[in-house]
Protein backbone atom coordinates (compact mmCIF):
# COMPACT_ATOMS: atom_id res chain seq x y z
CA UNK A 1 0.00 0.00 0.00
CA UNK A 2 1.52 3.34 -0.99
CA UNK A 3 1.86 5.82 2.29
CA UNK A 4 0.38 9.02 2.22
CA UNK A 5 2.94 11.71 1.77
CA UNK A 6 4.96 12.58 5.23
CA UNK A 7 3.66 9.50 6.82
CA UNK A 8 5.28 5.93 7.88
CA UNK A 9 4.69 2.42 8.43
CA UNK A 10 5.82 1.36 12.07
CA UNK A 11 5.03 -1.38 14.13
CA UNK A 12 2.20 0.30 15.89
CA UNK A 13 0.82 0.87 12.08
CA UNK A 14 1.20 3.82 9.42
CA UNK A 15 1.99 6.90 11.59
CA UNK A 16 2.97 11.03 11.05
CA UNK A 17 6.62 11.05 10.12
CA UNK A 18 7.75 12.84 12.72
CA UNK A 19 6.07 10.89 15.48
CA UNK A 20 8.35 8.23 17.36
CA UNK A 21 7.43 4.50 18.66
CA UNK A 22 8.48 4.16 21.73
CA UNK A 23 8.20 1.51 24.63
CA UNK A 24 6.20 2.11 27.92
CA UNK A 25 9.52 1.84 29.69
CA UNK A 26 11.53 4.07 27.56
CA UNK A 27 8.85 6.86 28.28
CA UNK A 28 8.60 6.13 31.97
CA UNK A 29 10.21 6.79 35.41
CA UNK A 30 8.88 3.77 37.02
CA UNK A 31 7.20 0.43 35.69
CA UNK A 32 6.01 -1.96 38.41
CA UNK A 33 3.53 -4.23 39.95
CA UNK A 34 1.08 -3.90 42.86
CA UNK A 35 1.42 -6.83 45.61
CA UNK A 36 0.65 -9.91 44.58
CA UNK A 37 -0.95 -12.78 46.66
CA UNK A 38 -3.56 -12.98 49.56
CA UNK A 39 -4.26 -9.91 51.27
CA UNK A 40 -7.30 -10.14 52.60
CA UNK A 41 -5.87 -10.29 56.32
CA UNK A 42 -4.09 -6.70 55.49
CA UNK A 43 -7.31 -5.41 54.76
CA UNK A 44 -8.96 -2.63 57.33
CA UNK A 45 -11.71 -0.61 58.22
CA UNK A 46 -10.25 2.45 56.86
CA UNK A 47 -6.96 3.80 55.98
CA UNK A 48 -5.03 4.31 52.81
CA UNK A 49 -7.18 3.05 49.51
CA UNK A 50 -6.19 0.11 47.84
CA UNK A 51 -6.65 0.13 44.48
CA UNK A 52 -7.22 -3.52 42.75
CA UNK A 53 -8.39 -4.61 39.46
CA UNK A 54 -12.41 -4.18 39.91
CA UNK A 55 -11.50 -0.11 41.16
CA UNK A 56 -10.31 0.69 37.31
CA UNK A 57 -12.70 1.15 34.27
CA UNK A 58 -11.81 2.29 31.10
CA UNK A 59 -10.05 5.55 31.87
CA UNK A 60 -10.96 6.32 35.28
CA UNK A 61 -10.98 4.75 38.98
CA UNK A 62 -14.12 3.93 41.05
CA UNK A 63 -13.96 3.28 44.18
CA UNK A 64 -17.27 2.03 44.74
CA UNK A 65 -15.73 -1.47 46.42
CA UNK A 66 -12.06 -0.28 47.75
CA UNK A 67 -10.41 -1.88 50.52
CA UNK A 68 -7.77 -0.43 52.51
CA UNK A 69 -4.83 -1.01 54.30
CA UNK A 70 -2.77 0.56 57.15
CA UNK A 71 -0.55 3.50 56.71
CA UNK A 72 2.17 1.30 58.12
CA UNK A 73 1.47 -1.74 55.20
CA UNK A 74 1.52 1.15 52.49
CA UNK A 75 5.10 2.39 53.60
CA UNK A 76 5.90 -1.41 53.49
CA UNK A 77 4.63 -1.27 50.00
CA UNK A 78 6.85 1.72 48.80
CA UNK A 79 7.28 0.63 45.11
CA UNK A 80 3.49 0.43 44.39
CA UNK A 81 2.68 3.65 46.70
CA UNK A 82 0.58 6.00 43.77
CA UNK A 83 0.97 9.28 42.98
CA UNK A 84 -1.41 11.58 40.78
CA UNK A 85 -0.87 11.20 37.27
CA UNK A 86 0.63 7.69 37.13
CA UNK A 87 -1.72 4.71 35.24
CA UNK A 88 -2.56 1.63 36.98
CA UNK A 89 -3.23 -1.44 34.28
CA UNK A 90 -5.44 -4.40 35.16
CA UNK A 91 -2.91 -7.54 35.39
CA UNK A 92 -6.36 -10.26 35.76
CA UNK A 93 -9.98 -10.17 34.79
CA UNK A 94 -9.80 -7.41 31.64
CA UNK A 95 -6.08 -7.21 31.17
CA UNK A 96 -5.13 -3.76 29.78
CA UNK A 97 -8.06 -1.37 31.07
CA UNK A 98 -6.06 1.23 32.23
CA UNK A 99 -6.97 4.72 34.07
CA UNK A 100 -4.85 7.46 34.88
CA UNK A 101 -4.55 8.29 38.94
CA UNK A 102 -6.34 11.92 39.31
CA UNK A 103 -3.74 14.49 40.66
CA UNK A 104 -5.80 15.01 43.90
CA UNK A 105 -6.25 11.63 44.62
CA UNK A 106 -3.64 11.48 47.62
CA UNK A 107 -1.57 8.36 49.36
CA UNK A 108 -3.25 5.29 47.77
CA UNK A 109 -1.56 1.55 47.17
CA UNK A 110 -2.25 -0.77 44.16
CA UNK A 111 -2.70 -4.25 44.37
CA UNK A 112 -1.76 -6.44 41.69
CA UNK A 113 -2.13 -3.93 38.88
CA UNK A 114 0.18 -2.72 36.67
CA UNK A 115 1.82 0.55 38.20
CA UNK A 116 3.61 3.08 35.22
CA UNK A 117 4.78 6.42 36.27
CA UNK A 118 4.89 8.22 32.92
CA UNK A 119 8.38 10.93 32.19
CA UNK A 120 6.78 14.10 31.77
CA UNK A 121 9.21 15.45 30.05
CA UNK A 122 8.61 12.59 27.18
CA UNK A 123 4.69 11.76 27.57
CA UNK A 124 1.23 12.90 29.08
CA UNK A 125 0.04 10.45 31.06
CA UNK A 126 -3.49 11.01 29.70
CA UNK A 127 -2.33 10.56 25.72
CA UNK A 128 -0.55 7.49 27.02
CA UNK A 129 -3.62 5.83 28.67
CA UNK A 130 -5.28 6.78 25.60
CA UNK A 131 -3.11 4.54 23.24
CA UNK A 132 -3.46 2.05 25.77
CA UNK A 133 -7.15 1.98 25.50
CA UNK A 134 -7.00 2.49 21.87
CA UNK A 135 -6.63 -0.44 19.33
CA UNK A 136 -2.90 -0.18 18.66
CA UNK A 137 -2.70 -0.64 22.86
CA UNK A 138 -5.60 -3.83 22.89
CA UNK A 139 -4.22 -5.19 20.17
CA UNK A 140 -0.59 -5.58 21.93
CA UNK A 141 -2.28 -6.83 24.95
CA UNK A 142 -4.52 -9.94 23.77
CA UNK A 143 -1.04 -10.50 21.08
CA UNK A 144 0.94 -11.10 24.85
CA UNK A 145 -1.97 -12.39 27.39
CA UNK A 146 -0.48 -15.48 28.76
CA UNK A 147 -2.20 -18.21 31.24
CA UNK A 148 -5.12 -20.73 30.38
CA UNK A 149 -8.32 -19.98 31.98
CA UNK A 150 -7.43 -16.67 33.62
CA UNK A 151 -5.26 -14.56 31.09
CA UNK A 152 -2.90 -12.05 32.41
CA UNK A 153 -1.04 -9.25 31.51
CA UNK A 154 3.06 -9.37 32.74
CA UNK A 155 4.83 -6.45 34.21
CA UNK A 156 7.31 -7.03 31.45
CA UNK A 157 4.38 -7.20 28.43
CA UNK A 158 3.25 -4.16 29.53
CA UNK A 159 6.57 -2.20 29.74
CA UNK A 160 7.10 -3.48 26.38
CA UNK A 161 4.04 -1.93 24.89
CA UNK A 162 4.52 -0.23 21.76
CA UNK A 163 3.27 3.52 22.07
CA UNK A 164 3.22 6.19 18.91
CA UNK A 165 4.51 9.39 20.20
CA UNK A 166 4.30 12.66 19.30
CA UNK A 167 5.23 16.26 20.37
CA UNK A 168 3.98 16.92 24.00
CA UNK A 169 1.92 19.87 22.64
CA UNK A 170 0.00 17.31 20.11
CA UNK A 171 -0.20 14.72 23.06
CA UNK A 172 -1.83 17.76 25.23
CA UNK A 173 -3.88 18.38 22.20
CA UNK A 174 -5.06 14.76 21.86
CA UNK A 175 -5.76 13.66 25.21
CA UNK A 176 -7.42 17.10 25.78
CA UNK A 177 -10.07 16.29 22.69
CA UNK A 178 -10.66 12.25 23.47
CA UNK A 179 -11.18 13.53 27.17
CA UNK A 180 -13.70 15.98 25.97
CA UNK A 181 -15.51 13.73 24.04
CA UNK A 182 -15.08 11.25 26.96
CA UNK A 183 -16.83 13.49 29.43
CA UNK A 184 -19.79 14.63 27.41
CA UNK A 185 -20.44 10.01 27.41
CA UNK A 186 -20.11 10.28 30.89
CA UNK A 187 -23.05 13.19 31.36
CA UNK A 188 -24.91 11.63 28.89
CA UNK A 189 -24.63 7.73 31.28
CA UNK A 190 -25.48 10.07 34.32
CA UNK A 191 -28.39 11.33 32.78
CA UNK A 192 -29.49 8.46 31.42
CA UNK A 193 -29.39 6.46 34.75
CA UNK A 194 -31.05 9.79 36.58
CA UNK A 195 -34.11 8.83 33.72
CA UNK A 196 -33.97 5.56 34.46
CA UNK A 197 -34.46 5.57 38.20
CA UNK A 198 -37.24 8.63 37.92
CA UNK A 199 -39.30 5.83 35.87
CA UNK A 200 -38.28 3.31 38.20
CA UNK A 201 -40.29 5.67 40.50
CA UNK A 202 -43.03 6.67 38.41
CA UNK A 203 -43.89 3.06 37.75
CA UNK A 204 -44.32 2.35 41.61
CA UNK A 205 -46.46 5.58 41.80
CA UNK A 206 -48.70 4.58 39.33
CA UNK A 207 -49.12 1.57 39.01
CA UNK A 208 -49.66 0.83 42.33
CA UNK A 209 -52.06 3.70 42.76
CA UNK A 210 -49.82 6.06 45.38
CA UNK A 211 -50.19 8.31 42.36
CA UNK A 212 -53.26 9.25 40.15
CA UNK A 213 -53.01 11.44 37.17
CA UNK A 214 -55.18 14.07 36.97
CA UNK A 215 -58.95 13.31 36.13
CA UNK A 216 -58.99 9.61 37.27
CA UNK A 217 -60.66 9.12 40.43
CA UNK A 218 -62.38 5.65 40.21
CA UNK A 219 -62.02 2.60 42.63
CA UNK A 220 -59.19 -0.15 41.33
CA UNK A 221 -59.93 -3.66 41.37
CA UNK A 222 -57.93 -6.71 42.20
CA UNK A 223 -57.50 -9.37 39.43
CA UNK A 224 -55.90 -12.37 38.45
CA UNK A 225 -53.84 -12.41 35.74
CA UNK A 226 -55.48 -15.86 34.50
CA UNK A 227 -58.85 -13.80 34.52
CA UNK A 228 -57.33 -10.93 32.47
CA UNK A 229 -55.82 -13.34 29.34
CA UNK A 230 -55.92 -16.53 27.90
CA UNK A 231 -51.84 -17.57 29.09
CA UNK A 232 -50.48 -20.43 26.72
CA UNK A 233 -47.44 -21.72 27.21
CA UNK A 234 -45.15 -22.51 23.76
CA UNK A 235 -44.08 -25.24 22.54
CA UNK A 236 -40.53 -26.49 20.85
CA UNK A 237 -39.87 -28.88 18.14
CA UNK A 238 -37.17 -32.23 19.45
CA UNK A 239 -34.81 -32.61 18.88
CA UNK A 240 -33.98 -28.52 19.22
CA UNK A 241 -30.91 -28.84 17.11
CA UNK A 242 -32.37 -30.53 14.19
CA UNK A 243 -31.71 -28.12 10.67
CA UNK A 244 -35.31 -29.41 9.58
CA UNK A 245 -36.74 -26.90 12.12
CA UNK A 246 -35.18 -23.91 10.57
CA UNK A 247 -34.87 -21.91 7.49
CA UNK A 248 -33.25 -19.10 7.18
CA UNK A 249 -35.75 -17.30 4.46
CA UNK A 250 -38.40 -17.53 6.16
CA UNK A 251 -40.70 -14.69 7.34
CA UNK A 252 -41.52 -16.59 10.86
CA UNK A 253 -39.22 -16.13 13.64
CA UNK A 254 -38.51 -18.43 16.64
CA UNK A 255 -37.94 -16.36 19.46
CA UNK A 256 -35.13 -17.10 21.96
CA UNK A 257 -34.45 -15.73 24.84
CA UNK A 258 -31.62 -13.74 24.18
CA UNK A 259 -33.39 -12.12 21.01
CA UNK A 260 -35.83 -10.53 24.47
CA UNK A 261 -32.92 -9.48 26.31
CA UNK A 262 -31.45 -7.53 23.94
CA UNK A 263 -34.77 -6.24 22.85
CA UNK A 264 -36.67 -2.83 24.83
CA UNK A 265 -40.46 -2.87 24.21
CA UNK A 266 -41.04 -4.58 20.97
CA UNK A 267 -39.49 -7.41 19.83
CA UNK A 268 -38.58 -6.06 16.16
CA UNK A 269 -35.97 -9.14 15.10
CA UNK A 270 -34.96 -12.91 15.76
CA UNK A 271 -31.66 -14.59 15.63
CA UNK A 272 -33.59 -17.62 13.87
CA UNK A 273 -36.42 -18.63 11.81
CA UNK A 274 -38.15 -21.15 11.37
CA UNK A 275 -39.19 -23.52 8.86
CA UNK A 276 -42.91 -24.76 7.91
CA UNK A 277 -42.05 -28.07 9.49
CA UNK A 278 -40.56 -25.86 12.53
CA UNK A 279 -43.93 -23.71 12.48
CA UNK A 280 -45.89 -27.10 13.12
CA UNK A 281 -44.09 -28.24 16.27
CA UNK A 282 -43.82 -24.87 17.80
CA UNK A 283 -46.69 -22.25 19.11
CA UNK A 284 -47.31 -19.34 16.13
CA UNK A 285 -48.07 -16.19 17.71
CA UNK A 286 -49.47 -13.33 15.87
CA UNK A 287 -47.96 -9.85 15.36
CA UNK A 288 -48.89 -7.37 18.50
CA UNK A 289 -48.70 -10.18 20.93
CA UNK A 290 -47.90 -9.48 24.79
CA UNK A 291 -45.05 -13.09 25.66
CA UNK A 292 -43.35 -13.30 28.65
CA UNK A 293 -40.11 -16.25 29.51
CA UNK A 294 -40.59 -18.57 32.16
CA UNK A 295 -37.50 -20.04 31.83
CA UNK A 296 -34.02 -19.25 33.11
CA UNK A 297 -34.49 -15.46 32.84
CA UNK A 298 -37.93 -15.60 34.17
CA UNK A 299 -40.96 -12.92 33.73
CA UNK A 300 -39.35 -10.70 30.98
CA UNK A 301 -42.21 -9.27 29.40
CA UNK A 302 -41.72 -8.26 25.30
CA UNK A 303 -44.60 -7.51 22.86
CA UNK A 304 -44.15 -8.86 19.23
CA UNK A 305 -43.95 -6.18 15.98
CA UNK A 306 -43.40 -9.38 14.04
CA UNK A 307 -45.19 -13.03 13.27
CA UNK A 308 -42.95 -15.62 15.74
CA UNK A 309 -43.69 -19.03 17.34
CA UNK A 310 -42.67 -19.17 20.95
CA UNK A 311 -41.06 -23.00 22.83
CA UNK A 312 -41.73 -23.52 25.88
CA UNK A 313 -39.59 -20.96 27.51
CA UNK A 314 -42.43 -18.39 27.33
CA UNK A 315 -46.09 -17.94 27.86
CA UNK A 316 -48.73 -15.40 25.48
CA UNK A 317 -51.35 -13.65 26.76
CA UNK A 318 -54.30 -13.96 24.20
CA UNK A 319 -57.54 -12.65 24.56
CA UNK A 320 -56.67 -9.38 27.22
CA UNK A 321 -59.59 -7.70 28.74
CA UNK A 322 -56.76 -4.80 29.37
CA UNK A 323 -54.82 -2.46 27.94
CA UNK A 324 -51.80 -4.37 26.55
CA UNK A 325 -49.41 -1.92 26.98
CA UNK A 326 -50.66 -1.38 30.93
CA UNK A 327 -50.07 -4.52 31.88
CA UNK A 328 -46.35 -4.84 29.94
CA UNK A 329 -45.60 -2.44 32.43
CA UNK A 330 -47.19 -3.94 35.01
CA UNK A 331 -45.24 -7.71 34.61
CA UNK A 332 -41.98 -5.00 34.01
CA UNK A 333 -42.76 -4.06 37.39
CA UNK A 334 -43.17 -7.24 39.22
CA UNK A 335 -40.42 -8.71 37.37
CA UNK A 336 -37.86 -8.85 39.58
CA UNK A 337 -40.31 -10.77 42.28
CA UNK A 338 -40.83 -13.99 39.77
CA UNK A 339 -37.64 -15.59 40.87
CA UNK A 340 -38.71 -15.51 44.44
CA UNK A 341 -41.77 -18.20 43.18
CA UNK A 342 -40.54 -19.79 40.40
CA UNK A 343 -39.38 -23.88 40.61
CA UNK A 344 -35.78 -24.55 40.48
CA UNK A 345 -33.76 -26.83 39.15
CA UNK A 346 -31.34 -26.80 36.18
CA UNK A 347 -32.60 -23.44 35.89
CA UNK A 348 -35.39 -21.26 37.29
CA UNK A 349 -39.08 -21.47 35.44
CA UNK A 350 -42.40 -20.46 35.76
CA UNK A 351 -45.31 -22.47 35.80
CA UNK A 352 -48.88 -21.37 34.14
CA UNK A 353 -50.71 -22.05 37.36
CA UNK A 354 -48.43 -19.88 39.01
CA UNK A 355 -49.05 -16.70 36.22
CA UNK A 356 -52.58 -17.03 36.60
CA UNK A 357 -53.13 -16.91 40.20
CA UNK A 358 -51.01 -13.93 40.36
CA UNK A 359 -52.67 -11.04 41.29
CA UNK A 360 -52.08 -7.77 40.02
CA UNK A 361 -54.15 -4.01 41.10
CA UNK A 362 -56.06 -2.65 37.91
CA UNK A 363 -57.47 0.54 37.52
CA UNK A 364 -60.22 1.53 35.22
CA UNK A 365 -59.48 0.85 31.67
CA UNK A 366 -59.25 4.46 30.19
CA UNK A 367 -56.73 5.21 33.37
CA UNK A 368 -55.03 1.89 32.55
CA UNK A 369 -54.31 3.53 28.71
CA UNK A 370 -53.33 7.09 30.74
CA UNK A 371 -50.93 5.61 32.51
CA UNK A 372 -49.39 3.27 30.03
CA UNK A 373 -49.51 6.06 27.32
CA UNK A 374 -46.97 8.42 30.44
CA UNK A 375 -44.76 5.35 30.69
CA UNK A 376 -44.30 5.02 26.96
CA UNK A 377 -43.07 8.37 26.63
CA UNK A 378 -40.97 8.14 29.41
CA UNK A 379 -39.08 4.83 27.57
CA UNK A 380 -39.11 6.95 24.30
CA UNK A 381 -36.88 9.67 25.97
CA UNK A 382 -34.86 7.46 27.66
CA UNK A 383 -34.24 5.30 24.16
CA UNK A 384 -33.87 8.50 22.19
CA UNK A 385 -30.50 9.42 25.09
CA UNK A 386 -29.38 6.06 24.63
CA UNK A 387 -29.19 6.39 20.51
CA UNK A 388 -27.61 9.91 21.38
CA UNK A 389 -25.13 7.86 23.79
CA UNK A 390 -24.47 5.41 20.90
CA UNK A 391 -23.55 8.16 18.84
CA UNK A 392 -21.18 9.84 21.11
CA UNK A 393 -19.74 6.58 21.63
CA UNK A 394 -19.01 5.98 17.87
CA UNK A 395 -17.41 9.74 17.62
CA UNK A 396 -15.29 8.75 20.55
CA UNK A 397 -14.62 5.46 18.84
CA UNK A 398 -13.39 7.47 15.55
CA UNK A 399 -11.69 9.97 16.95
CA UNK A 400 -9.29 7.75 18.70
CA UNK A 401 -8.47 6.10 15.77
CA UNK A 402 -7.87 9.15 13.58
CA UNK A 403 -6.20 11.43 16.71
CA UNK A 404 -3.88 8.37 17.75
CA UNK A 405 -2.49 7.54 14.62
CA UNK A 406 -2.71 11.33 13.40
CA UNK A 407 -4.69 10.46 10.24
CA UNK A 408 -6.07 13.80 11.61
CA UNK A 409 -4.26 16.72 13.21
CA UNK A 410 -4.99 19.37 15.79
CA UNK A 411 -1.04 20.22 15.92
CA UNK A 412 0.19 21.27 12.67
CA UNK A 413 3.25 19.27 11.92
CA UNK A 414 5.26 22.95 11.95
CA UNK A 415 3.97 23.68 15.20
CA UNK A 416 4.61 20.86 17.40
CA UNK A 417 7.02 20.98 19.71
CA UNK A 418 8.20 18.97 22.65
Amino acid sequence: MELKPGYKQTEVGVVPGEWEVQTVRNVSDMVTVGFVGSMAHLFTENGVPLLRGQNVLPGRIDLTDSKFISQQTHNLWKKSALRGGDIVIVRVGYPGTSAVVPKDFGAANAASLVVVRPNSSCVDSDFMCWVLLSDIGRRQVKAALVGGAQQVINIGTAASLLLPVPAKNEQRAIAGALSDVDALLGAQDRLIAKKRVLKQAAMQQLLTGQTRLPGFHGEWEVKRLGDLAKIQRGASPRPIDSPVWFDDNSLIGWVRISDVTRSGMFLIETTQRLSPLGVEHSRPVATGSLIMSICATVGRPIITHIDVCIHDGFVVFDNLQTDQRFLYYVLKWIEPDWSKHGQTGSQMNLNTGLINGTRISLPPLAEQTAIAEVLTEMDAELVGLEQRREKTRALKQAMMQELLTGRTRLVRPQEATT
